[in-house]
């Protein structure tokens, strides 16, 4: 009996010892360039300072590509930033097709039916938007549209502060609203004799 179950013992410690995990590698290439290091989707964020909230940032995708030469973030599906009073009123908004932000540079790039509102109720829309976090300017040097009540300013490309409330048009046009007054035709002017 001794025999027979070292017989059966043997080959079973056999097979598990030689049962060794055989590991494969695969290489992978990975370029900074062009593979995203993080993604988030179906973003919604609160920004605070000093205790408020001072906007809310929604974003149907954020690619972060911090191991880029040139790192940025990108956001290829609309980003929508509204800038909120003390009682979360908005006071501003902000839209775009697309967004790049070059964190180095803390340069953003906006593009694709830019359309901004600032807190004094103008609206700016445009193909193409850059603001300059590091001299806080905002500016682009495609068309813009200026709107405020019926009042239309346009031209190709301004510059303007972070706030969009100091603005300077160049190639500007404007559409200035006139209202025809209408005259009483009833009554006819008495001329005086010749």
């Amino acid at each position: 009996m001794t025999t027979l179950l070292r017989v059966v013992v043997m080959p079973l410690f056999f097979f598990s010892s030689c049962n060794i995990e055989k590991k494969e590698f695969v290489d992978i290439v990975f370029d900074p360039e062009t593979n995203y290091t993080m993604k988030a989707v179906a973003l919604s964020t609160l920004v605070f300072d000093s205790g408020m909230v001072k906007c809310r940032a929604e974003a149907q995708e954020w690619l972060v590509f911090d191991k880029a030469q040139e790192p940025y973030w990108y956001f290829p599906r609309k980003i929508h930033v509204e800038k909120l009073d003390t009682l979360f009123r908005i006071e501003a908004s902000f839209d775009a097709d697309t967004a790049y932000y070059y964190s180095k540079k803390k340069l953003w790039k906006f593009i694709g039916n830019v359309d901004t509102r600032n807190t004094e109720g103008k609206r700016f829309e445009t193909s193409r938007l850059y603001w300059d976090e590091n001299t806080e300017k905002v500016y682009s040097d495609t068309f813009i549209r200026i709107t405020k009540g019926d009042f239309v300013n346009t031209g190709i490309g301004f510059e303007a502060d972070q706030t969009l409330t100091n603005h300077k048009i160049f190639n500007s046009g404007a559409i200035i609203p006139v209202r025809d007054e209408v005259r009483d035709t009833t009554e006819t002017e008495k001329k005086p004799p010749l």
